[in-house]
């Protein structure tokens, strides 16, 4: 079994799942308040982040919440888009609502890089991997 199909404990579970949870209630609200607020808010990299993160933490709750094996995979991702988003809230400048997403973002990049095992597993099917990574962008 690899590093990250190690299964984490129903703790380190049921964190995850509450940080995944409130992330997406954090960055629809902020999406909201992005959309208010105008000028550098809504610039589309950024907002796109924002719906990207809501939607993959989501998603990770819902894998862990049915006990899918694969959560580690969304985990893994969800770390990703959540770090990115982060950052993304951060540069905003000195805005509270913008802080309270960026921190809510790192935590909850800092739980499903835990649960994900901090390395993407390997793809179950190679071929399909290589075939999609040859795709146009």
């Amino acid at each position: 079994m690899a590093p990250a199909e190690v299964m984490k404990s129903d703790t380190d579970m049921r964190q995850c799942i509450e940080d995944c949870l409130s992330c997406h209630r954090v960055c629809v609200e902020t999406l909201t308040y992005c959309l208010g607020k105008g000028g550098k808010h809504t610039e589309a990299k950024h907002l796109r982040l924002l719906m990207d993160c809501a939607e993959i933490c989501q998603t990770s709750a819902n894998f862990m919440l049915r006990g899918s094996e694969l959560h580690t995979r969304t985990c893994y991702a969800c770390a990703e888009v959540c770090g990115r988003c982060a950052e993304s809230c951060a540069s905003m400048g000195d805005d509270a609502v913008m802080k309270a997403c960026a921190d809510m973002c790192a935590r909850c990049a800092e739980s499903c890089t835990r649960m994900s095992g901090g390395i993407m597993p390997q793809a179950p099917n190679p071929e399909a991997a290589q075939r999609a990574a040859n795709l146009p962008a």
